[in-house]
């Protein structure tokens, strides 16, 4: 892995990242909907681009914005 590449986080770093819980980011693991997600072993870490991906793909511009992109 090159030394400028993004480094990967695991769930307290990524659910503080998109500012929100490791124990919400688990149960989007279990129930889907979550951000993409590596296995390794018994890890689970996330790429920082998957994260902005998917706070990405949840954007939205009001409460009434039920669009799913």
């Amino acid at each position: 892995m090159a030394s400028n590449a993004p480094k990967m986080m695991q769930t307290p770093q990524a659910a503080a990242y998109c500012g929100l819980s490791s124990s919400t980011f688990e149960k989007l693991r279990l129930s889907g909907g979550g951000p993409r997600y590596v296995k390794l072993g018994r890890r689970v870490v996330y790429d920082p681009a998957d994260l902005d991906a998917w706070l990405a793909e949840n954007r939205r511009r009001s409460t009434s914005d039920k669009s799913k992109p």
